[in-house]
């Protein structure tokens, strides 16, 4: 097998903040996976990496199912598409998957990249920005300093693993948050982290959302792509 298989962070949508290593990476692949669901067309990856396709790169979307537990769903979708990148890199072409955010943080990339590595594939990921740290530098918000703790969590997880972790942490990122946003809400408002919080939607993307009020925006409905950063008062 003499392809690379490359897994490429785009960052979180703006195509500036793609790093010069991704860009130059985007630019020698043969192929380009672009990941998408099956209720949506496009790739917002594959937009973000727009201004730096080669002409001749061929491009093939793969469906991927958004659900909460990756590893639980039926191995099928995931090994067919495993598949169709293991024929490519055979072939002697490079292929590189593109991923929103950064590859190694609560990316669809890391189920493949599991299955390729235990195949013996040259595989060398690239580093992006997360929507996180985007978002902090955007609206001037520290995301974490000095000696406190930094929590990331998933909105998706159980309420009781989120409330153990905000209760530990001074500092919190929430990921996911548009299908509980109330319960999210709600949760920041008890451990005294709502009045130091932001709301960002789409960040860097068209329709991009800021919020500073979140309580008054508690029950809106937000794209999948919405983050909130809070600190405790």
């Amino acid at each position: 097998m003499s392809g690379i298989f490359y897994g490429i962070g785009v960052g979180p949508g703006d195509p500036e903040l793609l790093t010069i290593k991704a860009v130059n990476a985007i630019k020698q692949v043969d192929v380009l996976i672009a990941p998408k669901t099956e209720k949506k067309d496009g790739s917002v990856a594959l937009t973000a990496a727009q201004p730096y396709l080669k002409e001749n790169v061929k491009i093939i979307y793969q469906v991927f199912p958004m659900v909460k537990d990756f590893e639980k769903t039926s191995s099928d979708i995931w090994d067919a598409n495993k598949q169709v990148i293991l024929k490519l890199l055979e072939e002697g072409k490079n292929v590189a998957f593109l991923t929103i955010g950064d590859p190694m943080l609560y990316s669809t990339y890391i189920y493949i990249f599991q299955r390729l590595k235990k195949d013996g594939v040259d595989i060398r990921t690239i580093p992006g920005i997360p929507a996180f740290a985007a978002i902090g530098s955007m609206v001037g918000h520290p995301i974490v300093e000095g000696d406190n703790i930094l929590s990331i969590i998933p909105a998706t997880a159980s309420l009781e693993k989120i409330k153990k972790a905000i209760a530990v942490s001074d500092n919190v990122v929430l990921m996911k948050v548009a299908k509980s946003l109330e319960a999210m809400t709600d949760l920041l408002e008890k451990n005294n982290m709502l009045e130091q919080a932001v709301l960002v939607s789409r960040a860097g993307l068209d329709n991009e959302q800021i919020i500073h009020d979140v309580k008054a925006h508690r029950k809106d409905k937000l794209n999948y792509l919405s983050t909130i950063l809070a600190r405790r008062n």
